[in-house]
């Protein structure tokens, strides 16, 4: 099994080696991202399975017993696409390990007595519109048409248009979404991209919940000036105010984080400075805020003290603050019943478990809108991710086949 998740591990990636000091890049409806799915529907015809793609460009390979096609589906899936320069696992890691479940299962004789499926999500990551998961936003019904289809890339090619030229209809994108009675549950498997599992000395991780974030832009109004005739003293300088902010988030975050139950990071990950040059004071600076937690009422906190710290630095340094909130999503808890069968099949196959959460987004928080809905993680090596040196190891991508395997049996077992 090791032997072939090697060699399809690579084959998913387009790539003859997992060594690409350069990474991967995958984007969202981009050929590179169909050529990977095309391999997937390879792989998954080979293992016998019926493919079909969706109207948002999802594809859903089924082991469909013939006598009972007409019952719910257990589904496990996950993403190809890449961000730019990202490493080959996540995403990756959960559809190849869903696949080898699968070719497990058959070896062993298994007969499921409803369908099985692995779906292979379109467009997960935001690297290329700023919107994340479209595929499974389309297909668990979270999709606004109207809202997204304008929205362009760096090469001002929109959303509609990418997906129109991987030959879809974005009139259509709405005719993949499922209704509930097609599944009776979804898990996904991804790696950790952290390192909580190692730290606590376990083997695989079971997801209680996603953090999902609160967006906040800062702009800083100032006053331009002239840089060498500006006395120091008589200058409105958004980028000195700017400085104190950034400091003062993190410590935030650090200091609320460790006197609460739950996690919370925040960070600024985006900056605008204007005019940007030598020459210049800085006028005007933007600054993009990433509040995370599963905790909606800590994530709330740390708007609250961002915003009493604008204030603060508006009066202490005569200059303009203007705090606007972006997105505010709610933390999407998964289902426990789920999360109990999870960790029972890995535990009964010897693997040590922890409970943790997730503070990054994935496939399966629109899925756990509509469908009971699980994620577990493997570990990946010093949980870097989003990387070139990305990267799970071979027992790691095993244990994850049989723990999936394990889900699977026994969820479709006679």
């Amino acid at each position: 099994m090791k032997d072939w998740l090697e060699k399809h591990l690579c084959d998913l990636n387009l790539t003859k080696t997992m060594e690409r000091p350069e990474g991967f890049c995958r984007l969202g409806y981009t050929e590179e991202e169909w050529k990977s799915i095309d391999v997937f529907v390879m792989i998954a015809e080979n293992l016998g399975l019926k493919v079909h793609r969706d109207e948002a460009g999802n594809a859903i390979a089924r082991w469909e017993p013939d006598r009972i096609e007409s019952l719910p589906a257990i589904a496990v899936g996950s993403h190809l696409d890449t961000v730019k320069g990202g490493g080959g696992y996540d995403g990756v890691a959960g559809v190849l390990c869903g696949l080898a479940a699968i070719k497990k299962l058959k070896e062993e004789g298994f007969q499921p007595i409803c369908p099985i499926e692995v779906i292979c999500f379109a467009s997960e990551e935001s690297s290329r519109f700023g919107v994340s998961t479209i595929g499974s936003k389309a297909m668990s019904g979270l999709l606004n048409k109207e809202e997204l289809e304008s929205i362009k890339d760096e090469h001002g090619i929109t959303i509609r248009q990418a997906v129109e030229n991987m030959g879809l209809n974005w009139d259509k994108i709405d005719k993949a979404r499922r209704t509930e009675s097609e599944l009776k549950s979804f898990i996904e498997l991804h790696i950790e991209q952290g390192t909580r599992i190692e730290d606590h000395s376990a083997e695989f991780g079971v997801v209680t919940a996603i953090a999902c974030p609160i967006r906040l832009k800062v702009k800083i109004t100032g006053q331009m000036g002239h840089t060498g005739t500006t006395p120091m003293g008589k200058r409105k300088d958004a980028l000195v105010v700017a400085a104190p902010l950034i400091q003062f988030i993190s410590e935030a975050a650090e200091s609320l984080s460790g006197a609460s139950e739950f996690p919370i990071v925040a960070t600024v990950s985006t900056i605008e400075l204007k005019p940007n040059a030598m020459n210049v004071i800085p006028g005007i600076v933007e600054l993009g805020v990433d509040i995370r937690s599963v905790d909606d009422q800590l994530k709330d906190k740390m708007k609250e003290l961002i915003t009493d710290k604008c204030i603060q630095l508006e009066q202490s340094f005569g200059v303009k603050m203007e705090l606007t909130t972006l997105v505010n999503n709610p933390s999407v808890q998964l289902d426990a019943k789920v999360r109990g069968k999870l960790q029972e099949a890995g535990e009964s196959l010897g693997y040590k478990a922890r409970i943790l959460e997730s503070g990054a987004g994935h496939d399966v928080m629109n899925m756990a809108a509509k469908w009971p809905s699980g994620l577990i993680f493997i570990r990946c090596r010093n949980g870097l991710s989003h990387h070139p040196e990305e990267f799970a190891s071979l027992d790691d991508l095993h244990m994850g086949t049989e723990i999936i395997s394990q889900y699977l049996k026994n969820e479709t077992g006679q």
